[in-house]
């Protein structure tokens, strides 16, 4: 089974109408889905700028479809700072011109590509990523791994038993302005 590229507006719409839940449509007759970004303050034009560089899929603005991975990441925005803010946004499916890809599991290929991007190494750019998040489960499988103590083998076969969590990954700031529409801000 091979990962699926987004680089059709028709492939993006059947990915997301399997997995979303909460569906749209936009003014211009686009599918919209909703998504989530936590953070200590209100995000209302996002921007790759503010982020850093060793992330997961690197460089880009980090959103989920999950609302309750959203509100578990805002839970430690609580705790050091005692208050966290939900950015809800909707975000158009036509991703025409722009390059994507989805992670659709902890494989060899989201180890390398993780890896890569933590190490500020040479590794594919898509203007969109999706795939798993590397929570503190995995990012302990993951850190032993880079750091030796685990072969490949050894870390996938620790990751095989974790099911993946929701990242989406936006790295190009024309697709960020042209494709995600804030919605509104909670002040959790």
């Amino acid at each position: 089974h091979t990962p699926m590229l987004w680089r059709a507006p028709h492939v993006l719409a059947a990915v997301y109408h399997r997995r979303s839940h909460i569906r749209d449509e936009g003014e211009r007759g686009c599918r919209m889905i909703t998504l989530y970004h936590s953070s200590r303050v209100v995000v209302d034009k996002p921007d790759i700028l503010h982020s850093r560089e060793s992330l997961d899929f690197g460089k880009g603005f980090y959103l989920t479809r999950l609302r309750s991975q959203a509100d578990k990441y805002a839970e430690r925005f609580i705790r050091l700072y005692n208050s966290a803010v939900l950015n809800i946004y909707h975000f158009d499916e036509n991703l025409e011109g722009f390059t994507s890809h989805v992670f659709e599991k902890y494989d060899g290929k989201w180890l390398d590509y993780i890896v890569a991007c933590r190490r500020l190494q040479s590794h594919t750019l898509y203007d969109i990523i999706e795939g798993g998040i590397a929570d503190d489960k995995v990012y302990n499988t993951v850190d032993l791994y880079m750091q030796g103590i685990y072969t490949k083998e050894q870390a996938l076969d620790m990751l095989i038993y974790k099911k993946p969590n929701n990242q989406i990954c936006i790295t190009s700031q024309e697709l960020l302005d042209r494709n995600l529409h804030y919605v509104k801000s909670i002040i959790l």
